[in-house]
């Protein structure tokens, strides 16, 4: 249970007139887009051609760029991938040629691809982004960036040796106007100096025993699990927790499975903990000490699975990450607030979510709105864009994206631990300038994780 107090439906009135405001600054901030037509759009790779790119990052892209290559180890990914890129072509009288790919290497071996977009399940954006910026691609990858702390190390010392421009997909620093104005207030000290945060992400789903199936034809499921050790395909019937996918270890519910992903621990809290640790100024740096519970659908061995055919990651838990300067962080599968981010300073508090932004300061802007532009300054200065804009503006400027690799391995570290100490079940120290767990032998090997022979990643 949270240690703070509910907050009534008074404290969290948002009236019309402070949502009239907030629209102000909303339209203020996006009018400065420059809608003109590229002359020049980048020809774009997909590697990953899922239920993620095909529902959201597809259209985003080709509003910038050409898609000219589809990668995929699923054969009906890549086929369905490419008719809808040749659709959208030709509702816009394009005529780019769109080639197949089953290995992402051929995708990066085309010296007339600029720019690559890695939609894959978690395990495998690492060695792709290294490959793909040594390649000499701009790289557009969803997050959460990595499956260890260490593939972070990996990935910054290859973006320091190749100079890439990489944008990662925590959007919420581009397209949510709640959030934006959220720090832009924090910054402006409405809520004083900020002591707690409770960040609640919801809980994962559970499933029941999966059946070994045959590998779906068309599918490559070596290559599908990448550096995870080989493991039997398992599917079984969908329910409504996993909203109509089929239960199985791949695709869509990879996220449930610790061999591939970190739960929801990396996946909503990658946005949530990335904006909290921005808007406190400390996504160049971490916790000093991490600890908390957490309940799991299967037995747990020393931290690992014991059961091979069911989701493993945590349903429930109740992390705190204690910060330099006295601020504690709580990251919740559930309270009794919003999922969202409670923040609570010396002189106020507000919840922030993707849909609402609530709390007397928030009341208080209707008489002392922001400054001009405050909004903007959150992006620097540069005018608010959509994300991918922003990322194909920065790949012709050669400016830092929004979502930059620094600050995404800071604030994804951060869930990296938390569910190192949940399933170790013990409190991580943890060095933010030398980057390693301290004090806990066993716990340090968990920074990283050993990889399956022809599959490692070498920097």
């Amino acid at each position: 249970m949270s240690s703070y107090h509910h907050l009534s439906r008074r404290d969290f009135v948002l009236s019309s007139g402070v949502a009239a405001i907030l629209g102000c600054q909303a339209r203020d901030a996006t009018e400065t887009i420059d809608r003109k037509n590229r002359s020049n759009r980048p020809l774009v790779g997909c590697i990953g051609a899922g239920s993620r790119w095909s529902s959201e990052i597809a259209g985003q892209v080709m509003q910038h760029g050409d898609v000219a290559a589809i990668c995929d180890v699923d054969g009906s990914h890549r086929r369905m991938a490419r008719a809808n890129v040749l659709n959208q072509q030709a509702k816009h009288a394009r005529n780019i040629k769109v080639t197949t790919h089953e290995d992402y290497r051929e995708v990066l071996d085309r010296k007339d691809i600029d720019v690559v977009v890695i939609c894959t399940p978690d395990h495998w954006h690492t060695k792709i982004l290294i490959d793909a910026m040594r390649a000499g691609k701009d790289v557009f990858c969803e997050k959460p960036l990595t499956l260890t702390i260490d593939e972070g190390k990996q990935i910054i010392k290859v973006l320091d040796q190749t100079q890439r421009i990489v944008q990662v997909g925590t959007q919420q620093r581009s397209s949510s106007m709640t959030f934006l104005t959220a720090l832009a207030m924090i910054r402006a000290g409405r809520l004083g100096q900020v002591t707690d945060v409770e960040i609640t992400i919801g809980e994962a789903p559970t499933c029941p025993p999966l059946s070994v199936k045959r590998v779906p034809f068309g599918l490559n499921w070596e290559k599908w699990l990448g550096q995870t050790p080989l493991a039997d395909y398992v599917s079984g019937p969908s329910d409504d927790a996993t909203r109509g996918f089929v239960n199985s270890r791949c695709h869509k519910n990879y996220r449930w499975w610790y061999e591939y992903s970190g739960g929801k621990m990396t996946d909503w809290g990658a946005h949530h903990v990335d904006m909290a640790q921005w808007a406190l100024g400390m996504d160049h740096t971490g916790p000093l000490w991490v600890e908390g519970t957490g309940t799991f659908p299967v037995p747990m061995k020393e931290g690992h699975p014991t059961v091979r055919n069911q989701f493993n990651t945590a349903t429930h838990f109740d992390v705190t990450a204690q910060f330099p300067g006295g601020v504690t962080m709580k990251i919740l599968s559930h309270s009794q607030n919003d999922r969202g981010i409670l923040f609570t300073g010396t002189k106020g508090r507000i919840l922030v979510n993707r849909n609402r932004l609530v709390g007397k300061p928030v009341e208080q802007l209707k008489d002392n709105p922001l400054p001009q532009g405050a909004l903007r300054q959150i992006h620097g200065g540069r005018p608010l864009k959509g994300h991918m804009h922003n990322f194909i503006d920065c790949v012709a400027t050669r400016e830092q994206p929004i979502s930059n690799v620094h600050s995404h391995h800071r604030t994804v570290t951060t869930c990296h631990l938390a569910n190192i100490a949940i399933r170790l079940g013990r409190r991580i120290h943890w060095d933010a300038e030398k980057q390693k767990i301290v004090g806990d032998e066993q716990a340090g090997l968990w920074q990283a994780r050993e990889q399956r022979k022809g599959y490692e990643i070498d920097v």
